[in-house]
């Protein structure tokens, strides 16, 4: 593989997280590309999901969290106290393990970011809606039923328009945590083939359990256990000659 000369859109230094006394984060650095897919595999409690979460700040919202160390995005320590964690999270957006549109309809649920943006015209709001569905491979399953509730679509529809929602802001970071363990394996194919064609526009973090699925779909991959970073590198070397016997033994199913 020939070096990689694509940029950093998020850089990870000495990340460490506490929930009260428990230590889950322990050092971690590591660099986001900007329109590449990172995997993040390890075993359960590894640390996967919370290191996700502290990319949006969403860990703020578990109570007697605490963080040390940086995250660099656009320039600025996302950490810092000032930073506006309101605007953090519509540039850098996040679809969770289970489906949670809003009891709206399926146009509501897309045009809700932008609208809290300040978009207001009909026609205006009409196309970003359209776009966003189209992005997440949703528009031509529902263009002609946007006023229905969004409950009524399958599981891997409603997941979908999660990633609309999602889009609708226009991220330049999307965060998914494992966005198919919910889903059959029809609908767990059309999201990695979504993925795939949203690395085209932006860096995607995905955490799996699934080490198929990681390397199917991922162009970097990091593996946590207890909290510390093991390796992180490209995805075909991670799975094929990694530096760390214990990310062999890993993904080889030796344990985990």
């Amino acid at each position: 593989m020939s070096a990689d000369t694509s940029k950093n859109v998020i850089d990870i230094e000495d990340l460490h997280l506490h929930f009260q006394a428990n230590h889950v984060l322990k050092g971690i650095s590591l660099p986001v590309k900007e329109r590449r897919v990172t995997a993040i595999i390890g075993p359960s409690g590894s640390g996967k999901s919370s290191l996700l979460r502290c990319l949006n700040r969403m860990v703020d919202l578990t109570d007697d969290s605490r963080t040390e160390g940086s995250i660099t995005f656009s320039g600025r320590n996302i950490l810092a106290e000032e930073c506006n964690v309101v605007r953090l999270r519509q540039e850098v957006g996040m679809v969770f393990q289970k489906p949670n549109p809003f009891p709206r309809s399926i146009f509501d649920n897309v045009a809700y970011g932008p609208r809290l943006r300040g978009v207001r015209r009909q026609n205006e709001l009409g196309r970003v809606v359209e776009d966003a569905l189209r992005g997440a491979a949703l528009w031509d399953e529902v263009k002609d039923r946007l006023t229905k509730p969004a409950m009524d679509l399958s599981g891997g529809q409603q997941q979908r328009l999660c990633i609309a929602r999602a889009l609708a802001v226009r991220p330049a970071v999307l965060l998914m945590d494992e966005p198919c363990s919910a889903l059959d394996p029809a609908a767990t194919t059309k999201i990695e083939d979504l993925i795939e064609e949203l690395r085209r526009e932006m860096a995607v973090v995905l955490v799996t359990h699934n080490l198929q699925q990681a390397a199917r779909a991922s162009d970097y991959t990091v593996f946590l256990l207890d909290g510390r970073l093991v390796e992180w590198g490209p995805t075909e070397k991670m799975f094929t000659r990694p530096d760390d016997e214990r990310t062999d033994a890993y993904v080889t199913g030796r344990f985990g």
